[in-house]
C-alpha cells in the first residue's frame, strides 16, 4: 500500500477533502465490487505521482452512504475531484489504466492552477 494513498471517511472528510489546501481525488470504492479492485493499483500508483500536488485517497461507499449520497455516487467506482471545498469533476468506471486518469487529474488541477 502506498504511504501517499489516504482513507477518507466520515468523521474526518471536511478536514481532509473539503478543506485541503490542494486538490483532491476521492476514489469512491466497495470491497465487493470488482472494477475498485482494478482501480486500487491505479490509485495507488497516481497518489505517489501526485504527491504534494494533488492528495488522493479512498472512500468506502458502504462505510459512509450518506458522503456517497451527498455527492451524487451513483454507481462505482466514482473518482470525484474536490477543489476548494467543493466537487468539480467526476469519472465514473474503471477507464482501464492509469493515462485516462492521470489526463483527468491534470486537467483539473491545471484549472486549479489558473484560478489561483
Amino acid at each position: 500500500m502506498s504511504t501517499d494513498l489516504q482513507h477518507f471517511d466520515g468523521p474526518t472528510f471536511e478536514a481532509d477533502v473539503l478543506n485541503a489546501g490542494v486538490p483532491v481525488v476521492v476514489d469512491f470504492y466497495a470491497e465487493w465490487c470488482p472494477p475498485c479492485k482494478m482501480m486500487e493499483p491505479v490509485v495507488e500508483q497516481l497518489s505517489s505521482e501526485f504527491a504534494g500536488r494533488v492528495k488522493i485517497g479512498k472512500l468506502n461507499t458502504d462505510d459512509n452512504q450518506e458522503i456517497a449520497i451527498r455527492y451524487g455516487v451513483m454507481g462505482i467506482p466514482t473518482l470525484g475531484l474536490f477543489k476548494a471545498g467543493k466537487l468539480v469533476d467526476r469519472m465514473v468506471g474503471y477507464p482501464g489504466g492509469a493515462g485516462p486518469i492521470r489526463s483527468w487529474i491534470e486537467k483539473n488541477s491545471e484549472t486549479a492552477k489558473a484560478n489561483n
